[in-house]
């Protein structure tokens, strides 16, 4: 079953189901896998491989290039033009696309703007000037941000601290985890390949930047209870179920063992209809009686 604490209340209760759908988050549900210790589980449900909590990944990105665009004075936007861009993964995909430095790959997402009225605040503060400057819409620029793969390290990890609660009296996570060699060599190339491809296009005063920040920015969480088919090296089986408690299906990001480099989340609905529809009939079957 489940317990629950009422937010408000804090009252416990406890709801039983034959099934149980763990989805709450890569790091939450992580977390309540962990507070779930019993004698047959000191160290967390289903946890029997140690990796529970461990091969924290998140997209890596703020990293790339923008540009000033000459002309197009007379456009602006209109409905849902101009339109955002995505460029696909072209790294690492065999042949003239590998590369020796890192592996895996990133995909690029942008767009085009124009520029608005604090543009004119650095230059003028008042007068007839600044009106006439801030009713007419500034130049045009482009720019596009990579969003690239981690790989799954298994010191990247989340632990509980029993030593500092939160307001339910649950223990708080602490983090460990911090991009690695491959995904800074990778950014290297997210940024050198943005401003070629700028500079290529035409555009004028190509800038690049890269702002890496930690992991969790991203907001792409995933890897926590890691899928595999060998239970020493895995939480979850191939339909999400923990393998030592296969009522117990796992369907958000804590499953995935890599991160690739799309946003996720329509990949986590897919494998959550798919375990719903052996949970079912694993039920119908009478298997979890």
């Amino acid at each position: 079953g489940v317990k629950v604490i009422d937010a408000e209340t804090k009252e416990e209760m406890t709801f039983n189901a034959k099934v149980i759908f763990l989805c709450a988050s890569a790091i939450a549900s992580a977390s309540i896998l962990m507070q779930s210790k019993s004698d047959r589980f000191p160290n967390g449900l289903g946890n029997d491989s140690g990796e529970l909590g461990h091969n924290i990944m998140d997209h890596h990105f703020r990293v790339g290039a923008s540009a000033e665009v000459e002309g197009f004075d007379d456009k602006y936007y209109k409905g849902r033009r101009a339109n955002g861009l995505y460029i696909p993964r072209f790294r690492n995909l065999g042949g003239d696309t590998d590369q020796p430095n890192f592996k895996r790959g990133y995909g690029y997402q942008g767009g085009a703007s124009r520029g608005d009225w604090s543009e004119a605040i650095s230059e003028m503060s008042y007068g007839a000037d600044l009106k006439k400057a801030i009713s007419k819409p500034g130049k045009w620029t482009i720019g596009m941000t990579a969003f690239g793969e981690c790989l799954p390290y298994h010191e990247n990890k989340m632990t509980l601290d029993y030593d500092k609660l939160d307001n339910w009296g649950l223990p708080t996570i602490t983090f460990d985890a911090e991009w690695k060699e491959n995904e800074w060599e990778m950014r290297k190339d997210m940024k050198a390949q943005a401003a070629e491809m700028l500079t290529k296009a035409g555009y004028k005063n190509v800038q690049t930047y890269d702002s890496p920040g930690a992991p969790g920015l991203g907001i792409h969480e995933m890897g926590t209870a890691r899928m595999g088919r060998d239970p020493k090296t895995s939480v979850l089986n191939g339909n999400n179920q923990v393998h030592t408690v296969p009522n117990v299906y796992v369907t958000d990001g804590a499953f995935m063992t890599s991160a690739s480099c799309v946003n996720p989340s329509l990949t986590y609905m897919a494998f959550t209809a798919r375990a719903a529809k052996h949970a079912a009939e694993q039920l119908k079957n009478g298997k979890f009686a």
